[in-house]
This record gives structure tokens, sequence and C-alpha cells, in this order.
């Protein structure tokens, strides 16, 4: 709905209610980044989105989607408003990249730069949603955890979903079918199935029986048994872990106590048959077997990989 002057406030009422979106706080410049983000060529869609969200949080919206137009010069609102469209249009520049804000220099009014945007490089829009959908459909988890495979998705999605939002009736008498609803519903069902597509093999057995759910669950909610399956098998791989660790661990000290002893012996023996006398020390004393990483014998005569003598 157009905005224009109220003739029950004045134009300085309207610049000091902090409500109004004439209302420019003393903290706000021309110098501020709304958004991290800078236009190009590639990004228009995410960028928009973006940069609406920080002008509604401003209270700003409005002067760049048309609800406030520019009043005449002869009013008195006319300098409130220049104000604030010359803000409004500071923002967007500063946001812009070097070459894109040069072609822009000279546009005064942040609709008509907003527009301008909007027509220069939304016209892409088609090949974006071609190349979205195929790899949304072509995503598969890999090495990376639930998480960040769901983080990676979700985004895809998000943006697919700013270049072809689902339509709302915009009848003046509201529909009774809930069409809307129905067409939410059919994505989320799209978003579970894709999710649970692109999982690794290893989610086969919780995928099926997520499938086969009546109602399918929605997308938050099979995104937290994904989750807590993986957590599960990290678990029990833990579990399996320590305990091989720990077997490790013993069979080699076994292996370690059994060759101190038979050296032991060796060195007894030579002294009995009269060849000298014993020493009873290991030969590979200080040497550091290369497959268990234990001391006192090589690999060549580690139990731990060749098995004790009967």
């Amino acid at each position: 709905m157009e905005q224009s002057a109220n003739p029950t406030n004045s134009p300085t009422d309207q610049s000091a209610n902090p409500s109004s979106p004439f209302y420019l706080h003393p903290g706000e410049n021309p110098g501020l980044s709304l958004i991290p983000q800078v236009l190009n060529e590639n990004n228009y869609s995410s960028w928009s989105r973006s940069m609406r969200r920080a002008l509604l949080s401003k209270n700003k919206i409005k002067f760049v989607d048309g609800s406030i137009k520019k009043p005449p010069r002869s009013e008195a609102l006319f300098d409130a408003w220049e104000r604030c469209n010359m803000m409004v249009l500071s923002w967007i520049i500063k946001t812009l990249s070097p070459q894109i804000a040069e072609s822009v220099i000279y546009v005064e009014e942040a609709k008509e730069l907003w527009d301008e945007l909007k027509e220069r490089f939304s016209k892409g829009d088609y090949f974006k949603i071609s190349d979205l959908l195929q790899d949304i459909h072509s995503i598969r988890q890999g090495e990376r955890g639930v998480n960040q495979f769901f983080t990676d998705l979700k985004i895809l999605w998000e943006e697919l979903e700013s270049l072809r939002p689902i339509p709302t009736c915009i009848c003046k008498t509201p529909c009774s079918c809930e069409l809307s609803k129905i067409s939410i519903k059919y994505r989320e069902m799209e978003h579970v199935i894709c999710f649970l597509k692109g999982l690794n093999d290893t989610y086969n057995t919780v995928r099926t029986q997520i499938l086969l759910m009546e109602p399918l669950p929605n997308i938050n909610k099979v995104f937290l048994l994904i989750m807590q399956q993986e957590r599960q098998e990290r678990q029990d791989l833990g579990v399996v872990d320590h305990k091989q660790t720990a077997e490790t661990r013993i069979l080699a000290t076994a292996a370690d106590r059994n060759n101190n002893q038979t050296w032991r012996g060796q060195g007894r023996g030579v002294a009995s048959r009269g060849q000298g006398r014993g020493t009873g020390r290991n030969p590979n004393y200080g040497k550091q077997c290369s497959y268990c990483n234990k001391m006192n014998h090589t690999v060549d005569e580690c139990y731990s990989k060749h098995g004790y003598p009967p």
C-alpha cells in the first residue's frame, strides 16, 4: 500500500518517530555496510534476498518496493524523503562490485537503482534454476558428515526457493482450498527424498524405514533421525577401536616378555655347550619393531604379526 504524507503528522514528527520509515538513527551513515555480500554477475538472487532483509530490519524497504512514493519538492515531507532515499541509495551502492557501482553512479533514487539491478541481473534465473535442479538431484554425501551434507543441500534448496517461490493466493476473497499448503507439503516431500537418496549406503536401513513411514516426517525430523544414527555408529566404532587397541597392547606386552625370556634361555644354553659364557642379553635389545612399535625385538620375531610359537 502506498504511503504519503500524513496531514496529522508533521515531517518533523515522522523524522523523530523511531517507528517511522523516515526516521534515521544517529548511528546510521552512508558508509555503513548492511550485508557482507557484494553483488556480481552471478549472485543476484542471494544478494537481493539478503539486502531486502537488511532494509526491512532498518525499516527502509518501502523506499525500494514502491510503497513510499517520491513526494513533490513543494511538500514539507520532501526533505525527509530525500535524506532517507540517499541513505538507502548509498547502502545499496556500498554492496555492489566496483564495475557495477561505476555503471550506476548517476542513479539518484533508491527504487530506480533497485529496479535496474533486478532487470540487469535476474534475466539468467532460468539457467540458474536449471543448474540448481541438477545439483539438488545429483548431490551425494561422499566424505561429508551428515550435518555438512544437509547444510550444503539446504543452501541449494533456499536458493531455488528464492528464484521459484511457491505461489500464494492473491484473490480478494481468500480461497478455502489450501492449495498453497498442499504445494508446500509436496516440496517438503521432495526435500526429504533428495536428502535420503543422497546419503551413503551405510544409511540404507534407516533410509528404508523412514520412506515406509506414513505420513512421511518433515525434513527436520528426518535430519534428526539420521544424525542419531550417525552418532550411534560413531559410538560403536569408538568402542571397537578401544577394544582393538587394548588387545594389541596386551599381545605386544606378552610378546615382549616372551622374547626376553627366550633370549635369556638361549644365552644359558650356549654357555652349557662350552661355547663361552652366555650373557643372557637379547641381541635385539634397544631395537624397535616396525610392526607393533614395541621395543627389544624386530618385525621378523614379532609375535603380534607372526603369532606365538607352539
